[in-house]
């Protein structure tokens, strides 16, 4: 699906829409920059992902890293979603909503003594311990709290997953998961855990794939080992496939959810256990866009340039990824003339960059424009560099929008200071 020509995001008499409301509506109400996001699109994109897995006991959990909006989080909530959690504060904003904590998993490469203290006083659905260290400290304080702690292995596959290296996560050089043969040992000789039970093997091979290819050889190797285990007597409840299916940014030929588990159904549909997924960029990054309002326009000899008031900081991934996002005008103007620009932000860095070199029909001063995608690593990425406030969030439902986050003030920017 290209998300440009969808029922979510589309033009209407030259207007761009979100759901039934034009984003102009939007944005003279709550000024710019903002995220916008579909209810909708969250909502179908789920069940689609849902559907695909009805042939096999699974449960969703939704990767909170992607967007932690408490409006985004209550929506895969209310859908039955459980949610994977990367650190104290994620899992604080889910327990805020009062979500059931068995519906929790615990993720990440470092967590601190007192985040597996607290997962395992809130009796988390589980733990996924990534190291032999990790494992013994979570044994500690287990047994220091009284607890058994349910633990899952991440396994590193050794599985390149073609994508930017920054989000590869998959390969024996980057810093995710134990290498499978240690942790086949790990495994065998578990007993010397008193305090852990370990329930289930997982991996997660990295962000934004675009073919099936690597998921298959990751899945391939991942329930081998689980076959092998089965064998020499342990018996995992679980086997967490991780998530890192991609989406469409630049027209980019993606696989459907139903391919992608006809793709892998070959190796899970004999393992007797359940089968754990964990999307987060698919669930909702074409369910948002960052709009802002053109300040200015130049030319530094042959160079245009679009400034906007949206910047690095409300949307890092261009200047940290080079990533591609399209970038609409939420008005169409189809007599004007399409220029070669880089569209950038107010703050003093080069790197402040939204698009390099795009061909785009050239907006007018006040103007908006709409970048497409930004429903992921968006705000949750977003910082206040230049003491620049960062942008409200706000949900459309069909032809009613709500403001779910409020654009922060300038006294928020020193609450913690002391001074």
């Amino acid at each position: 699906m290209d998300v440009f020509d969808s029922k979510y995001f589309l033009y209407q008499n030259n207007q761009l829409y979100c759901e039934k409301i034009p984003v102009k509506e939007i944005l003279e109400e709550v000024g710019t920059p903002a995220y916008i996001y579909s209810k909708k699109f969250f909502i179908d994109t789920y069940k689609e992902f849902d559907s695909s897995l009805i042939n096999f006991s699974h449960k969703i959990f939704y990767a909170v890293k992607a967007n932690f909006n408490l409006s985004v989080i209550k929506t895969f909530s209310d859908l039955g979603s459980g949610f994977d959690v990367n650190s104290e504060g994620e899992l604080y904003r889910v327990m805020k909503l009062g979500i059931d904590s068995s519906k929790i998993i615990f993720s990440g490469v470092g967590k601190t003594a007192n985040e597996i203290k607290i997962a395992l006083e809130n009796d988390l659905l589980l733990i996924k311990a990534e190291s032999q260290e990790e494992l013994i400290t979570i044994d500690s304080i287990a047994k220091n709290l009284n607890k058994k702690a349910k633990v899952a292995i991440r396994v590193n596959p050794d599985v390149d997953p073609k994508t930017h290296p920054y989000i590869s996560t998959g390969l024996a050089e980057n810093k995710f998961g134990i290498d499978m043969a240690e942790a086949k040992e790990i495994f065998l000789n578990s007993g010397i855990y008193k305090n852990i039970e370990f329930t289930g093997l997982d991996m997660h091979i990295g962000s934004q794939i675009i073919t099936v290819d690597p998921f298959v050889s990751a899945v391939e190797k991942v329930s081998d080992l689980f076959q092998k285990l089965k064998l020499e007597g342990i018996h995992l409840k679980h086997l967490d496939l991780g998530g890192g299916i991609g989406v469409v940014y630049n027209h980019e030929k993606i696989f459907s959810a139903d391919e992608y588990v006809g793709a892998i159904s070959p190796y899970i549909r004999n393992l007797d256990c359940e089968i754990f997924i964990e999307p987060g960029r698919y669930f909702t990054a074409n369910g948002g866009i960052l709009a802002g309002k053109v300040l200015y326009s130049k030319k530094n000899h042959d160079k245009n340039f679009i400034i906007v008031d949206a910047a690095m900081n409300d949307l890092l991934r261009p200047s940290i990824y080079g990533s591609y996002h399209q970038i609409l005008p939420v008005e169409m103007k189809l007599n004007r003339e399409k220029i070669l620009a880089d569209i950038v932000g107010p703050v003093c860095e080069s790197g402040d960059f939204l698009a390099k070199n795009r061909a785009i029909i050239k907006p007018e001063q006040g103007e908006y424009l709409a970048v497409m995608s930004s429903g992921s690593y968006g705000m949750t990425m977003a910082s206040n560099y230049n003491a620049r406030r960062r942008p409200p969030e706000i949900l459309v439902d069909g032809d009613s929008f709500r403001i779910v986050r409020n654009r922060e003030t300038f006294e928020h920017l020193l609450y913690d200071e002391i001074f």
